[in-house]
């Protein structure tokens, strides 16, 4: 290979000039969590959003999708109901209590102005849960199946770094993290011991009732 070609190959694979952090979340087992929102504070302190753009949290086959949604302070939601049936979301939780009467099709927006955990609920199929995670960051993610997350495009500097699963037993520690170049990435591993999701009983459609 040329040197050229050599130097071409070393640039294009050369991170992209912004940091990150790769996170991975696992039981007590060492089993893989899925569904848990992660999140990086800046050393400096919260940030709230500006100009966010709408999130929507759908209802489809009278469940809410998806079961864990991560958002910063300032974000407006929207609930779109694709459902043939009414559903009426509410939420009693203390950063964000409201509620969107029987309706179909597309729902009023939602602020979500205060970090904390806001867990969703239907007033006419009880088994209907879902859950908000409003973070004081722009750096935010969920894990995947495979219990991972990659948080991009950080400024250099250092963050306290969190990790949340509303089926957890016990808080997650947080950790720091120190990105000390724009092209720094750090790796950080959260054990968070939690209850399986078992699935909820649910009735037959009958598009009679709600």
């Amino acid at each position: 290979m040329s040197r050229l070609a050599l130097l071409a190959a070393v640039l294009c694979t050369c991170p992209a000039g912004a940091a990150s952090l790769d996170i991975q979340v696992r039981d007590a087992a060492g089993v893989p969590v899925a569904d848990a929102a992660v999140y990086a504070v800046p050393a400096s302190g919260p940030v709230d959003a500006r100009s966010a753009r709408t999130v929507s949290i759908e209802q489809i086959d009278r469940e809410f999708i998806p079961f864990v949604t991560v958002l910063q302070t300032g974000t407006p939601v929207a609930f779109p109901n694709r459902d043939p049936i009414l559903h009426h979301v509410y939420s009693f939780s203390a950063a964000k209590p409201f509620e969107i009467k029987l309706y179909t099709g597309n729902s009023p927006e939602v602020v979500f102005d205060k970090p904390g955990v806001v867990t969703l609920g239907c007033n006419i199929h009880d088994w209907m849960i879902a859950y908000i995670v409003v973070v004081p960051t722009p750096h935010y993610g969920r894990t995947d199946a495979a219990g991972a997350v990659r948080l991009r495009d950080l400024p250099a500097g250092g963050y306290e770094v969190r990790a949340y699963h509303p089926n957890q037993r016990v808080a997650a520690q947080p950790q720091t993290a120190a990105l000390d170049s724009p092209a720094a990435n750090a790796r950080l591993t959260f054990a968070v011991e939690t209850t399986p999701r078992k699935a909820r009983y649910k009735p037959p459609l009958d598009r009679a009732k709600y």
